[in-house]
């Protein structure tokens, strides 16, 4: 009972440590307290304990269920990850926060009870919860973070309350199980490739004039594709699209083809990261800029053409398209990132306007001269 805090990693990978008691005098559990303990099952945190470290039980995967007191206030960031046995765990009305990574990977997990006293769920909380099947988020809730819920693909459906503003990147990516999920008119800021991922049968029920669903694609009121949950191996975009946002269709491996309007003046980064089925795209002349990784293994990709409104070409920006034969650059771009063609085997032609030669082989690098084609 002397004991008033476990130290930072002091039972680091004490592999056959079964189970522990923990005194009533403990305040604190420190950083990495009990990681590696991989043959731990259950511990009582008594309800003197007011914080549990950061990685405080990562990978702690004999551990199958945790009693949290009501004296905790803050679950540290990554403190569960890994916790493969864990199926259930309540969370006190004494915490205000769930840590980013606090349970991602804890692949048993099939519920869990948020309090009201929580008022964020953190960056990639549940990311790899792939039993979790339903979670209630209280009207306390106010920011939900990158990646929260990505690849939870046992979710079927998921209730936001009126008090949160804002949805991280990629939040419920790859949550393949997902059926219905409401879009309160309190949101205002929704991240990138929010709903990638998800299948065709997932319905977004929108009460907020910021945003709207057409075939699968949540656009914003501006007309910024923001994400693509679609199967479809073609996708013509509606006149009202103005930019494709960063990792809107990031990953919709079922995509061939997309038509994209005359209104686009831009393509954002990772906007077709890894769309592996895309073997043709047209750009129109009205964009002007191809973001960071645009195109970043498009692994089926053999040819493109770019307009002559088009000025940048960004980092990666064609990095590993493996089938790209050829591509078109135009006089007017002026800036080509670094790796932008990068791990394209195929590619042998790189067509340029007639007298740029000298200009393009600064942009690329020499490496690439012989590849150049005036024409």
């Amino acid at each position: 009972n002397s004991v008033i805090s476990i130290g930072n990693s002091a039972f680091w990978g004490c592999t056959s440590l079964q189970s522990i008691n923990i005194p009533g005098s403990v305040t604190s559990i420190g950083d990495e307290a009990f990681m590696w303990c991989t043959s731990l099952q259950s511990i009582n945190i008594p309800n003197s304990v007011m914080s549990i470290g950061n990685r405080a039980f990562m990978w702690c995967e004999s551990l199958q269920s945790i009693n949290i007191p009501n004296s905790v206030i803050s679950i540290g960031n990554i403190a569960f990850f890994g916790c493969t046995s864990l199926q259930s765990i309540n969370i006190p009305n004494s915490v205000t926060s769930i840590g980013d990574n606090a349970f991602e990977e804890c692949t048993s997990l099939q519920s869990i009870n948020i309090p009201n006293s929580v008022i964020s769920i953190g960056n990639s909380a549940f990311w790899g919860c792939t039993s979790l099947q339903s979670i209630n988020i209280p009207d306390s809730v106010t920011s939900i973070g990158d990646r929260a819920f990505r690849g939870c693909t046992s979710l079927e459906s998921i209730n936001i309350p009126d008090s949160v503003t804002s949805i991280g990147d990629r939040a419920f990516r790859g949550c393949t199980s997902l059926e219905s999920i409401n879009i309160p008119d309190s949101v205002t800021s929704i991240g990138d490739g929010a709903f990638n991922g998800c299948e065709s049968q997932l319905k977004v029920d929108i009460c907020n004039k910021k945003y709207y669903t057409q075939d699968h694609m949540l656009i914003s009121s501006q007309g910024i594709v923001l994400s693509c949950w679609s199967k479809a191996e073609n996708i013509v975009l509606p006149d009202s699209v103005t930019s494709i946002g960063n990792s809107a269709f990031g990953c919709c491996k079922s995509l061939q083809s997309i038509t994209i309007p005359d209104s686009e003046t831009s393509i954002g980064d990772y906007a077709f990261y890894c769309c592996k089925s895309l073997q043709s795209i047209n750009i129109p002349d009205s964009v002007t800029s191809i973001g960071y990784s645009a195109f970043y293994r498009c692994t089926s990709l053999k040819s493109i053409n770019m307009p002559g409104s088009v000025t940048s070409i960004g980092d990666s920006a064609f990095e590993g398209c493996e089938s790209l034969q050829s591509i078109n650059i135009p006089d007017s771009v002026t800036s080509i990132g670094d790796k932008a063609f990068e791990g394209c085997e195929s590619l042998q032609a790189i067509i340029i306007p007639l007298g740029t030669k000298h200009k393009f082989i600064n942009l690329l690098g020499k490496e690439y001269a012989t590849r150049l084609i005036e024409r």
